[in-house]
């Protein structure tokens, strides 16, 4: 087993199922672990969606795009590419 610090492994994760998991990664090319790194990334992004949704369900389509941005970009860049849109909360 590799030694490390316990802060490197995940609060909810054994460290003998956390060094399998490093293993498996560690056998995949780069374009699979590209494959994962943006199947994640699309998987938080719409858990964010959801959550605007939630917290919002009276936003159309268009407002939780809105807001996401906003979230993500801050409010210089939500106003400068929507100037004449109220600013959404996320």
């Amino acid at each position: 087993m590799i030694r490390r610090p316990a802060a490197a492994v995940p609060a909810d994760t054994s460290a003998e199922a956390w060094d399998a998991q490093l293993a498996m990664l560690r056998r995949l090319g780069g374009a699979e672990r590209f494959a994962i790194a943006f199947r994640l990334t699309d998987m938080a992004r719409e858990a964010s969606r959801a959550g605007i949704r939630a917290r919002h369900p009276e936003y159309r389509d268009d407002e939780v795009r809105c807001a996401f941005f906003r979230m993500l970009h801050g409010d210089n860049a939500t106003r400068s590419v929507w100037p004449d849109r109220e600013l959404l909360e996320p």
